[in-house]
């Protein structure tokens, strides 16, 4: 049985990017948002340390600034127009959060508080400088909670427990829905649609150790790449230094913005051998490599010594508690360590991916060297490439990624729908998709999913949550190939992404996107289109 639903706008995913869209697109037409999770248990939620603009309210600070950052941190993979616009748009961005009733932490005089964090510095890499606005370390999960109740108060139409599974695009390539699997019925779904905006997050469960939440598996990213869309920068994926140890789970860069340090297991502060003026507040992918050469020259601790400490027991208790409850409770339950008094362990863990479906700055999806615009399909936050992060995303950019393109993709997309006619689907548009499904449940030969993921052994219809980790699985195993493919081409090293066979970077022959084509026989094509520059010159990248 398949249900037909109509709309103006679709949002595939209810976290920071999809609602801050679907505010813009419900104020003008019908728009649906549908999530495979509960809106406010997406992984926006998860974000801790803060959301960074140049507000100059605790120190001097300009736009120009954060964006000389972004673009340096991004080791110069950054399309300078787009970063320039987002740090321009950011201040705005941050006071409608504040009018909409987001709980920032306040200085003295009641501005909105800012602290340090890894990267964001004063007069281009003077000095490290206080940018990030935060709600102590709960601001993704206070921006999600603000967002949604705007949501909710315009009416937008929510579909939760929803999974899309295919695009639709008519012969021309203009997009036409998508097709959604309900969880709790095991139906299908046909949303119409003149415009699809997908902001399904990352894909980082593609590793073992990742801060990632079990959802994010790349579904936007491989639904249009199955659909003839390329992914750009597939081979940039960043990982955090300071993830619990063995686990992955995260403690926000917060705690060196308050004064936190890395140690090596003969308690030296080594960051100072590696970036000596901003230490241990270096971007994230500096700090990692460093972390793992410390552990390569054996100065790593732990019974099989793979990890370093992050210690924060000499910074006031009361700073701690009221700032960084959530990562010390972290430590606490975990590892049974008590942070106020000892070193916590930690290592690299997967975080981010700055690769992902390429867009212009209005959130609209774009394929080719010439960029030409996909009619009606848009993209937004770690599901897309815009590319603001370049090579490694500066602490903080993320969530501002999803507040200021999220509100451009919503308030392009309305526009489209205003000046678009509905367009008919085919018939029978989810005849695929039921082949795909009945393919994986009647399956009785080869490898089962249950060597790869859990035992696969549900074939019922109601909440068959082995049958959608198996679709999920087929989506990883999809960025998984672009993102190897992406490495194995780009021959340098360039912010996360590090080959020891080719340890400098080489501006002469990489300073360029790479694009990951998926052709019918299931071999990858790379493409290549040029970076975007502007004022700032790429230089050995120095902190």
């Amino acid at each position: 049985m398949t249900t037909t639903h109509t709309y103006d706008a679709v949002v595939v995913g209810g976290g920071g990017g999809g609602l801050r869209a679907a505010i813009e697109l419900s104020e003008r037409c019908r728009t649906a948002v549908l999530s495979k999770l509960y809106p406010t248990r997406s992984h926006t939620g998860a974000a801790q340390g803060g959301v960074c603009a140049a507000l100059g309210n605790v120190e001097e600070d300009s736009p120009e600034w954060h964006a000389f950052d972004t673009v340096k941190g991004g080791d110069y993979l950054v399309d300078q127009p787009a970063a320039l616009l987002m740090t321009e748009e950011a201040v705005e961005a941050i006071y409608q959060l504040e009018r909409w009733g987001l709980p920032f932490n306040r200085t003295p005089d009641g501005r909105i508080d800012q602290r340090r964090f890894g990267g964001h510095t004063r007069n281009h890499g003077e000095a490290p400088v206080k940018r990030a606005c935060y709600a102590a370390d709960r601001t993704g999960h206070m921006i999600l909670q603000t967002l949604y109740q705007q949501c909710v108060k315009r009416d937008v139409r929510f579909f939760n427990e929803f999974y899309c599974l295919d695009l639709l695009r008519d012969d021309a390539g203009v997009t036409v829905g998508i097709i959604a699997f309900e969880l709790a019925t095991g139906e299908l779904h046909v949303f119409r649609a003149k415009a699809v905006v997908f902001a399904t997050g990352g894909y980082g469960r593609m590793f073992r150790v990742t801060s990632n939440a079990h959802a994010l598996t790349g579904d936007g990213p491989a639904v249009v790449w199955r659909r003839g869309i390329p992914l750009e920068d597939m081979e940039m994926f960043q990982f955090h230094p300071t993830g619990l140890a063995r686990l992955g789970v995260l403690l926000s860069e917060a705690a060196r913005g308050e004064g936190g340090i890395v140690l090596n297991s003969e308690g030296e502060r080594f960051m100072e051998r590696y970036a000596p003026t901003i230490k241990d507040l270096a971007p994230r992918d500096m700090v990692s490599r460093a972390i793992y050469q410390e552990i390569k020259e054996g100065r790593g601790g732990g019974p099989n010594g793979d990890w370093v400490y992050l210690d924060i027991s000499h910074l006031d208790p009361k700073v701690v508690e009221e700032k960084l409850p959530d990562i010390t409770e972290f430590a606490r339950i975990y590892l049974k360590v008590e942070p106020l008094e000892e070193p916590v362990p930690i290592q690299p863990t997967a975080h981010y991916a700055m690769g992902g479906i390429p867009t212009d700055t209005d959130g609209r999806v774009v394929v080719g060297a010439d960029e030409d615009v996909v009619p009606g399909l848009y993209a937004v936050g770690e599901c897309a490439c815009v590319s603001v992060h370049g090579a490694n995303r500066l602490g903080t950019n993320s969530l501002l990624d999803l507040v200021v393109f999220g509100r451009r993709a919503g308030d392009d997309a309305a526009r489209f729908v205003r000046e678009t006619d509905l367009a008919t689907p085919w018939e029978h548009p989810e005849r695929p998709t039921l082949e795909l499904l009945d393919g994986i449940l009647g399956r009785t030969t080869g490898d089962n999913a249950g060597e790869i993921r859990k035992e696969l052994t549900d074939k019922g219809a109601r909440y068959n949550t082995d049958l959608m980790e198996t679709v999920e699985l087929g989506y990883l195993l999809d960025c998984a190939d672009a993102l190897v493919a992406g490495a194995l081409e780009r021959t340098e090293s360039r912010g996360a992404h590090f080959r020891e066979d080719h340890p400098l970077r080489d501006d002469a022959n990489w300073l360029k996107h790479t694009l990951a084509y998926r052709e019918p026989d299931g071999s990858i094509r790379i493409e290549y289109k040029p970076v975007k520059m502007g004022p700032y010159v790429p230089m050995e990248r120095k902190y």
